[in-house]
């Protein structure tokens, strides 16, 4: 394939993914669907990416049709992650705070939304990964003064498995959120313990007070109040380190090359939706 075609519409695949995501993500209803499957004769799956194009504006474009929009589109299996660990053991989602409070959200049926890492292929094509649900699907969610800030939806679930499948023996961990990955870590039997750093006071007092009891070997955890930048400046030994401190790639690049820069040797590292990060790095030529 042509590099500089590649490049172009990958720059032009993200932008308007990003503006499907931030818009208008409920656009694509089941009627509209059910609709189109039954005067296609095609599949619900094929009819919401026959939607979805149009959504996107890039219907007429054959190369952005034949090499991107498979591949961008899952339908996916609400059960599946219904029945994570995390979601099906802490059920006590409702609480406030001064600034941050615990609810519940949820994505519509066919709401699109990222639910995992950009995946980027040896051909150079960046492919967003897109997904939906065919029912109603809830989630926990904390806002802060009335914005979204920390969830645990299948993005959370899907770009933290790889981590928490390495982490092993003293964990340490940048950021707390609703504790998902300290949570996964602490239920594993070859991790001792884990230690999470998280600047944000009433955030601690909250999942001290709500979740963190309801979690599984909770004696494992430890939780400092402190800002995760200067902590790992001063290069602590752990057997794993994983860090999350940042909402999404927009404000990710400089935590993520800081901590990078400040790396032991002798420690494992992995730092959350870093395939996504690398997507934004600039290219050496």
């Amino acid at each position: 394939m042509d590099s500089e075609k590649i490049r172009k519409s990958n720059l032009e695949i993200l932008a308007k993914t990003a503006r499907y995501i931030a818009e208008y993500p409920a656009f694509i209803t089941s009627d509209m669907v059910e609709e189109t499957a039954e005067r296609c004769k095609i599949s619900r799956e094929e009819a919401f990416r026959v939607i979805a194009s149009g959504v996107l504006d890039v219907f007429e474009d054959g190369f952005i049709m034949r090499n991107y929009i498979r591949q961008m589109f899952s339908r996916l299996d609400a059960k599946e992650y219904e029945n994570n660990l995390y979601l099906q053991t802490v059920k006590d989602r409702g609480f406030c705070g001064k600034t941050w409070k615990m609810t519940q959200m949820s994505y519509k049926p066919y709401e699109a939304f990222v639910f995992d890492d950009l995946k980027k292929l040896p051909d150079g094509r960046i492919i967003p990964q897109i997904g939906y649900f065919e029912r109603e699907f809830f989630y926990p969610c904390i806002m802060q003064n009335g914005h979204e800030w920390m969830t645990v939806t299948p993005n959370e679930i899907n770009t933290m498995k790889k981590p928490i499948e390495k982490a092993r023996g003293d964990v340490m961990t940048y950021g707390l959120g609703l504790g998902y990955f300290a949570f996964m870590a602490a239920a594993k039997d070859n991790v001792r313990s884990v230690t999470v750093v998280e600047k944000d006071e009433e955030v601690i007092e909250l999942f001290k007070e709500h979740l963190l009891p309801q979690f599984i070997n909770c004696d494992k955890i430890k939780i400092i109040c402190g800002d995760a930048l200067e902590y790992a400046a001063k290069r602590p030994k752990y057997d794993f380190v994983f860090a999350d401190i940042w909402h999404d790639p927009s404000d990710a690049m400089e935590p993520y090359l800081l901590l990078r820069a400040m790396e032991r040797d002798d420690v494992e590292y992995a730092y959350w939706i870093e395939d996504t990060i690398k997507c934004y790095l600039p290219q050496k030529t």
